[in-house]
């Protein structure tokens, strides 16, 4: 069963087979220009009903698939960890969490609009329906003890034909505590794994382990169950979309973020003056393309004829 609606209509993933309010249609096919290269990453500008659909495909294929995020602070750890770099070379789908990328690559190749901001505070309640509805198996990996099990007991009641499990985050990924954790993943056979362990020790976790795990749909989430346990205030929709979400988050915890928000993008401005020069070369349309002209001596000696 389509998520999407077998009759040809564009429902959201997890939804009851009708339109929402306001709801706007979406693809249900990908498309080459929808993955865009920008400030020095490849990142998809999708929807968060594509997110869905591409993690609903996954799942009822029974193959595994990792769905990545980029934002300002992955783009500074991906240019010095190669292991972080290569996590989002092997991912599928790579959603846009900054709107100031957004806005970036609209100034800078004509695409991106507020509504391909994804991230689990957009898709949450789309998310846990579609579990509900498909019976899906989802464990997270992650939080402080006792967090993630206090919002799994908020969500089981909310979604009973759902299975979830958890794990805190609180363990050695280097040793036998990793294995432990493994064999219980590998246990409750999940559909869907979450991974909330902050960036990038998540994204490094699973670039190690994603080969032992079951055929999944794999998904860093950062501090996706501190929000649904209410340890940590969930963000307005509204502040994201405008692009600044970053400066909640820096009035919440300025010690921990101030580094990661007020130093860490000027790093970017190489990749951005690379992708300004890039931008007015396509500006210029065919001329670019064409040699420059010979010098005169050139010319006489017959050596260069005109295209």
């Amino acid at each position: 069963m389509d998520p999407t609606g077998q009759d040809g209509t564009t429902e959201r993933p997890g939804a009851e087979r009708r339109v929402l309010p306001g709801e706007r249609p979406f693809r249900r096919a990908r498309r080459p220009e929808e993955r865009v290269r920008v400030l020095g990453a490849a990142m998809d500008l999708v929807r968060a009903e594509e997110v869905l659909l591409h993690v609903w495909r996954a799942v009822e294929a029974g193959r595994p698939t990792v769905v990545a995020n980029h934002n300002l602070h992955s783009l500074y750890l991906a240019r010095r960890n190669p292991v972080f770099r290569a996590f989002y070379d092997r991912a599928e789908l790579i959603e846009v969490d900054s709107t100031p990328i957004l806005l970036w690559a609209k100034l800078t190749q004509g695409r991106g609009r507020r509504f391909h901001r994804c991230t689990y505070l957009d898709w949450r309640g789309a998310f846990w329906a579609l579990a509900e509805r498909a019976g899906w198996r989802v464990f997270y990996l992650g939080g402080a003890p006792g967090v993630a099990e206090r919002a799994a007991g908020r969500l089981r009641p909310l979604h009973p034909r759902a299975t979830i499990a958890v794990r805190d985050g609180y363990f050695d990924t280097a040793g036998p505590e990793n294995a432990a954790v493994l064999a219980e993943i590998a246990a409750f056979r999940p559909h869907v794994l979450l991974v909330g362990m902050g960036m990038p020790r998540q994204e490094l976790w699973l670039a190690a382990n994603a080969a032992a795990l079951p055929p999944c749909a794999m998904l860093p989430v950062g501090a996706a169950f501190d929000y649904e346990a209410g340890v940590q205030p969930t963000p307005l929709r509204w502040v994201g979309r405008w692009g600044f979400e970053w400066a909640w988050r820096l009035a919440a915890d300025p010690r921990r973020l101030f580094t990661r928000y007020c130093v860490e993008p000027w790093s970017l401005i190489p990749a951005a003056l690379a992708d300004l020069r890039d931008a007015a070369l396509r500006s210029l349309g065919p001329r670019a393309q064409r040699p420059p002209p010979p010098d005169e001596a050139v010319r006489r000696r017959g050596e260069w004829r005109p295209r």
